[in-house]
């Protein structure tokens, strides 16, 4: 492990998910702690996407412009809004300058699958109708997250290629869950990682299923036919229970013709790059938001 991460293991929440009202607060007790992002060159503003039930968001507008990320933030389904997500949100936004659109989704397990990509997918709906109102190119739209939210944002690539819903032009997947069977080595073997280890990852798609039989919009990497999806970046972590999944997916995905850059990261774990002050998480954020700028300005 890289020295600087392991330096704060001691540091790490234990929570397991197993109480989510409680695993809710202490996520959000430590998105407060996180050094605030600089907002100067944006302009941040709360909506809420009409739909059934509506959906809250925070868009973050950096000057000028092109591109908008639909961002689904990460905590195992159960946990997370848009003000925990706001530190890696506005970041997001201010290292690619495109728009960032943070989605409050429903939360598991009081809503199930598909709640959360219902309403990621309203969003994108509604992102691709008011481009002229958000200032961006409807032809430069892109879906992304993290952790949980990485598998949702891979479901919505494949929900809106099968229903020929609104064009995606990329990918921008970090550390995401696309596996719910835990068949993987990584997901067989890492059962004490920091943060997040194959206990946690059950309890997380356990709630997020609701005892309904899984589907490749739940589970991405359950998708017989990866053809026709955007480009992708996956970000992975070497230990972390989903890496073997995010690779086995991107594999897949360049089989089956779909442009993919793969980032495999040494030395770190599952949300290591929240630790803002060691340096390869000064890296990983970097490259996400490099990603996204690249994709969305060619």
């Amino acid at each position: 492990m890289d020295p600087e991460l392991e330096a704060f293991i001691p540091f790490i929440p234990k929570d397991d998910l197993t109480d989510p009202v409680a695993a809710r607060e202490s996520l959000a007790e430590l998105a407060a702690a996180v050094p605030a992002p600089d907002t100067a060159g944006m302009e941040v503003e709360d909506r809420t996407v009409p739909a059934d039930p509506d959906v809250p968001v925070r868009i973050y507008r950096p000057h000028q412009a092109r591109g908008v990320l639909v961002w689904l933030h990460g905590g195992g389904f159960v946990m997370g809004d848009v003000v925990t997500e706001h530190p890696w949100a506005a970041r997001l936004a201010d290292s690619s300058g495109a728009v960032v659109i943070s989605v409050g989704y429903r939360l598991a397990p009081e809503n199930p699958f598909p709640a959360a990509l219902d309403d990621a997918y309203a969003v994108l709906t509604w992102t691709a109708g008011h481009a002229a109102e958000l200032g961006i190119d409807p032809e430069r739209i892109a879906v992304g997250g993290h952790s949980a939210g990485g598998g949702i944002a891979a479901a919505l690539a494949l929900r809106a290629r099968d229903e020929r819903g609104p064009a995606i032009r990329f990918q921008l997947l970090n550390q995401p869950g696309l596996d719910d069977r835990q068949e993987t080595w990584s997901a067989r073997n890492f059962t004490a990682t920091p943060w997040f280890n194959r206990a946690k990852a059950a309890t997380s798609w356990r709630h997020y299923l609701g005892g309904q039989p899984p589907t490749p919009y739940a589970a991405p990497a359950r998708a017989a036919d990866l053809s026709g999806l955007p480009p992708a970046y996956i970000a992975t972590a070497e230990l972390c229970p989903n890496r073997d999944e995010d690779i086995d997916y991107a594999s897949r995905l360049l089989k089956a013709g779909v442009s993919v850059e793969l980032h495999q990261w040494p030395g770190t774990f599952h949300g290591s790059q929240a630790l803002l002050s060691a340096e390869v998480s000064q890296r990983q954020n970097a490259e996400l938001g490099a990603a996204l700028g690249r994709a969305l300005a060619g």
